[in-house]
């Protein structure tokens, strides 16, 4: 059994840090929030202090932090963890921070001497407690072998997608083709409820036709069709509209990076955009829903349509 430090308790990250404790591995966490650290300990996840205490000798850190700011003060400079963490340590870094970030942290722990992946994960919260996440994983042979031995609770996929980098180039265009979905699903919604179509009949129509995705199937943006979906528990975030905005922020810098014309994300974007600039972005990215329904100034609509589904 290996000891890793956690760092970013969030809604994916503690439950799947929780596995790694129930899996046998001696788990550090990090966490400012008290009552998070309260739950973390209660599953049997040490809270330390600061995060060069909890990665002092771990056998791997994983940061799972909001943006590629967040986990490059994390890492680099002189109190970052590339500094002070042990020679031995595995860095695995499953935020999504885009391409050219993760290939500024590879570059960074290769000079010195420190093993480092890219490995965002796809799936969502309700995968993330089942254990059921996809991994994707940037790096050498050598480092990829050692992540994904440790990673092996969490996942029932794990993937080399090849050299730095690519773990993030594999996870953004999976993020881009979700908004997609989830754009074309909310407006499909919307369309057959004005049409007098029930959600749970056309659900169940669509999941067994040609509109059938992931979107629609595990995380349904009409309330009470799937139980486990955000719109079931008044759009909480499981993933929240401004990480997907930021993430199709990333996609869209690398579609200009590469010359791709995007237009269908360019878009999902300002749809999203809308969404978060009129106050919804707090919300699960499957309250785009309501957002359509109500248009502009969405944030009231939202928060009503939120308390109907609670």
């Amino acid at each position: 059994m290996s000891v890793i430090t956690w760092i970013g308790l969030g809604n994916m990250g503690l439950p799947m840090a929780t596995l790694l404790a129930q899996a046998g591995h001696t788990v550090r966490g990090v966490e400012i929030n008290p009552s998070v650290s309260t739950a973390a300990e209660a599953v049997g996840i040490t809270v330390y202090p600061s995060a060069a205490q909890a990665a002092a000798g771990a056998d791997a850190v994983v940061t799972m932090l909001p943006t590629g700011d967040h986990v490059r003060e994390m890492l680099l400079g002189p109190e970052g963890l590339f500094a002070q963490a042990s020679e031995h340590t595995v860095f695995i870094d499953s935020s999504t921070i885009g391409v050219e970030c993760a290939k500024e942290l590879h570059a960074v722990a290769a000079a010195a001497n420190r093993r480092f992946v890219d490995a965002p994960v796809s799936g969502g919260v309700v995968r993330a407690a089942a254990g059921t996440l996809v991994f994707m994983i940037g790096g050498s042979d050598e480092d990829f072998h050692a992540a994904s031995t440790l990673v092996r609770p969490l996942s029932s996929r794990i993937v080399h997608t090849g050299a730095a980098g690519t773990g993030q180039a594999a996870k953004i265009v999976n993020n881009l083709i979700l908004a997609v979905c989830l754009a074309g699903t909310s407006e499909g919604l919307l369309l057959a409820e004005r049409l007098g179509l029930d959600a749970g009949v056309f659900y169940d129509i669509a999941v067994n036709s040609t509109a059938e995705n992931f979107a629609l199937r595990d995380w349904c943006p009409a309330p009470g069709v799937v139980p486990t979906a955000a719109s079931s528990h008044g759009y909480a975030p499981g993933f929240s509209a401004t990480l997907l905005l930021k993430d199709l922020t990333l996609a869209l810098q690398e579609g200009q990076n590469t010359r791709t014309a995007l237009a269908t994300a360019r878009t999902v974007h300002s749809l999203y955009a809308t969404l978060v600039d009129d106050g919804g972005g707090q919300y699960d990215c499957t309250a785009l829903l309501p957002a359509l329904r109500e248009g502009r100034d969405s944030a009231h609509p939202i928060a009503a349509a939120a308390d109907a589904a609670r």
